[in-house]
């Protein structure tokens, strides 16, 4: 079965969904201790409007996702902290709108834009070189934006009074923390696609709750949950969508996390 891995188009995926699902899985666990899971869903939907203007006006896809989803995650946080719009309902007005735009500019282009498709419901299996340098320098720049700030991201995550009082730019934590995320749904749409995104970056943070007791616990874990569900999802995928798979490989994963906390509980 490894030897599909001396295929360059695999190799490509390897690297790529290695890369991304450790970004994926680091971020998950904040958004969910926030009560913020939903906005790789609400950032993947903004992703299709830029994706299908895109098409529509002939220009490169990437070039226009990029910069359009990372605004979009800024909005999105500056929205979810006014007192009249809070974070489910800044989602769902920048979601359903993103969407509404990118139907209407696909309609508008003759429907013609075959190509969202792959990023519709993931083309991990499709990647090209050039696809898979952009990937990795997003991935690398999130994982070091990461590394270099996690103590103050955290501090921002778990209490933010606190982090205020102690001199702590919580704004640009903020902002930070929606760069990273931004940057990670837009690489992410290309192994899983648009509608399962969110997917990808919730379930190994949940599956590492189930279990581990302590916050490096949790990161570890589910950076560790997140790469075995994508290689075995991406191994057994061959002849199924390679997308689906990796999310129902993480899905399993939880379902047996969950037992297994249970078990321990008792």
């Amino acid at each position: 079965m490894f030897d599909i891995f001396s295929y360059s188009f695999m190799q490509y995926a390897l690297i790529v969904g290695v890369l991304v699902s450790l970004c994926a899985a680091l971020l998950g666990v904040l958004l969910v201790l926030r009560r913020y899971s939903m906005i790789g869903d609400g950032l993947s939907h903004v992703g299709f409007g830029a994706l299908s203007v895109a098409y529509a006006l002939s220009m490169a896809p990437m070039a226009l996702a990029v910069p359009v989803v990372v605004v979009s995650a800024f909005i999105l946080l500056g929205m979810s902290e006014s007192k009249k719009i809070k974070g489910d309902s800044a989602i769902a007005v920048l979601s359903s709108s993103a969407l509404a735009i990118g139907v209407v500019a696909n309609s508008i282009a003759g429907g013609s834009a075959s190509d969202l498709g792959g990023y519709l419901f993931g083309s991990i299996l499709t990647l090209k070189k050039s696809d898979v340098i952009l990937s990795a320098v997003l991935s690398l720049v999130v994982i070091l934006l990461f590394v270099l700030f996690k103590n103050r991201i955290f501090a921002v995550t778990f209490d933010m009074p606190f982090a205020k009082s102690a001199g702590v730019h919580v704004k640009v934590y903020n902002m930070l923390l929606a760069l990273l995320i931004a940057l990670t749904v837009v690489v992410g749409m290309q192994i899983v696609g648009t509608m399962l995104i969110s997917s990808l970056i919730i379930f190994p943070a949940l599956s590492a709750m189930q279990i581990a007791d302590s916050f490096k616990g949790v990161i570890i874990l589910s950076a560790v949950i997140s790469i075995f569900s994508f290689v075995v999802g991406l191994l057994v995928s061959l002849t199924l969508p390679a997308g689906a798979m990796i999310v129902l490989c993480n899905l399993a994963v939880l379902l047996v996390c969950t037992v297994i906390g249970k078990i321990i509980k008792r």
